[in-house]
């Protein structure tokens, strides 16, 4: 399956928080992921669906997340 054909609904990104500081989340199109650097993890993208799983997010390189 193209992962490129699936993008986030902005009004979707809108809304949603990372799980863990309910702070703002950036889409990149590129890994098809959500960002949230305030916990230094990325959330993934699968089928066009976020999983916002902590346990299913990866944690991004020089994060320097204490909050766990």
């Amino acid at each position: 399956m193209n992962t490129e054909s699936h993008a986030v609904d902005p009004k979707l990104l809108e809304i949603l928080v990372c799980p863990l500081t309910k702070g703002p989340l950036e889409y990149d199109r590129e890994s098809q992921e959500l960002i949230s650097r305030k916990a230094g993890l990325a959330y993934p993208i699968r089928d066009g669906i976020p999983i916002m799983l902590a346990d299913e997010a990866r944690e991004l390189s020089g994060s320097t997340n204490t909050e766990n």
